[in-house]
């Protein structure tokens, strides 16, 4: 059953309007925070800084006074009939209880301003340059890899350039970011939000975990001489929560399950929640083909594809042997993508210890991937990726959690760069097969999206600088 397309999003509306960062600690544990607002996205920075003083208020929305009236003149023969009720003899549809992401939250960072964008199985962000699509993919990636337990300074080498533009220092000289997602799953839809502070010092100041209204964990920089934060997760027990420090440097839901005993209720809901988030975040592998390299040979290795694809054609061999049907679909699709006839593609080991890739043409002529175009190179390499899983591809995922658990996201900046009209209708096509079925994801960065328009299975979130 193919999966509906999702709407597309504007970065022009209320979703993506400039806010500012609020002052003062987080709400307080245990108060709810609405999983469909954008303002309350985000824990705060510490007492007396912001993230940016330029503050816009929500406002509701504006029903047409047509609307309204027509609304309050219904007769009743013109009221809907209720729905109907469900047939029992039919089975109900089966629940996806896979860890994935399905939303990502800007509440200000770089040029983004209390943007919230949804994610499906394939989604695409569009828009000249400028717009902020390489930097929605960046803290996309951030934020896996502070699930995957990285050092904030790792992640963040240049934070001051991730806080927004506008945005000025408060009286101690502070100033930060904020980003978060929702990873949905078989806990439901938990949210993740962090506050950072870039100036003076880099660090954590602010995290909030929900579920189902209720507020999992929550810490605040308490003493800026500390480099710690005080936390405070869900308990349900003897006590509501437990109180204790963490280090302002790593992601504390990360943390959790080290840190939490898990004897109450409340705490396997902490820790249910904080496995599910970790594992969505876990599961990417952010892809940018490098044509360039991929032409000469390369040494023989472990079989893994590296973010760039330098080494395809070690994975080639390794992955022809290993998985024949994937392997038939990977020439299937090339056939789509090369200029000539493709019958397959193999890898050749030399006798100096590297081995090399060629397109076999089917008429004894073998041609090396050296000969190739960018964009024939950069199509079979994307196409290999989404074609294979996280046993192939570069990526630590989570071992202890089983593969039908777990969803591949890949990230591609520049999924269109140096690709025909024909490969990105069929590079996408094999993106939408593979989201259908719910191992691999895709969110990619595009300058335009048009020729994407009517793609079952494709969300397109339009981006305006």
């Amino acid at each position: 059953m193919a999966v509906p397309s999702v709407p597309s999003v504007s970065s022009g509306s209320a979703a993506s309007a400039e806010s500012s960062a609020s002052s003062g600690s987080s709400a307080p544990l245990g108060s709810s925070v609405p999983s469909g607002s954008c303002a309350s996205s985000g824990p705060s920075l510490p007492s007396g800084s912001r993230a940016d003083r330029d503050s816009s208020t929500p406002r509701a929305p504006v029903v047409p006074a047509q609307l309204a009236r027509g609304a309050c003149e219904r007769s009743p023969e013109s009221v809907p009939p209720a729905p109907a009720a469900p047939d029992p003899a039919r089975p109900p549809a089966p629940v996806d209880v896979r860890a994935r992401i399905t939303e990502l939250r800007l509440s200000a960072f770089a040029g983004h301003r209390r943007a919230a964008f949804p994610l499906g199985p394939v989604t695409l962000f569009a828009g000249p340059s400028g717009a902020g699509k390489s930097t929605a993919l960046a803290a996309y990636e951030a934020l896996a890899r502070l699930g995957g337990g990285a050092w904030l300074a790792e992640v963040f080498p240049d934070p001051v350039a991730c806080v927004p533009e506008r945005a000025r220092p408060d009286a101690e000289g502070r100033r930060g970011f904020r980003i978060g997602c929702t990873a949905d799953g078989a806990e439901g839809p938990v949210r993740l939000d962090v506050a950072v502070q870039a100036e003076p010092e880099l660090r954590i100041v602010g995290e909030r975990l929900t579920a189902g209204g209720v507020v999992l964990l929550e810490t605040a920089l308490r003493d800026p001489g500390r480099r710690t934060v005080q936390a405070a997760w869900h308990t349900a027990g003897s006590s509501p929560v437990t109180r204790a420090p963490l280090p302002d440097d790593r992601l504390g839901t990360a943390l959790l399950p080290l840190r939490v005993a898990g004897k109450t209720d409340g705490q396997r809901q902490v820790l249910a929640a904080a496995e599910q988030m970790v594992v969505a975040l876990r599961s990417v592998f952010t892809c940018d083909p490098r044509p360039e390299y991929m032409r000469t040979p390369v040494p023989t290795g472990t079989g893994r594809l590296m973010a760039g694809c330098d080494n395809l054609a070690d994975v080639l061999w390794r992955t022809r042997f290993e998985c024949g049907r994937r392997h038939a679909q990977l020439v299937e699709a090339l056939r789509a993508g090369c200029a000539g006839p493709v019958t397959d593609l193999v890898a050749e080991p030399l006798g100096d210890g590297t081995v090399r890739a060629l397109l076999d043409r089917g008429d004894g002529l073998r041609t090396e991937l050296a000969r190739l175009g960018d964009g024939e190179l950069r199509y079979a390499a994307l196409a290999l990726v989404l074609l294979t899983g996280p046993g192939v591809l570069d990526v630590d995922p989570p071992g202890e959690v089983p593969d039908a658990l777990r969803t591949l996201t890949v990230l591609a900046d520049g999924f269109d760069r140096g690709l025909d009209p024909g490969q990105r209708r069929a590079l996408l096509r094999t993106a939408a097969r593979m989201g259908e079925r719910g191992h691999i994801r895709c969110v990619a960065a595009v300058s335009d999206a048009s020729w994407a328009a009517g793609t079952e299975g494709v969300a397109v979130v339009h981006l305006n600088p």
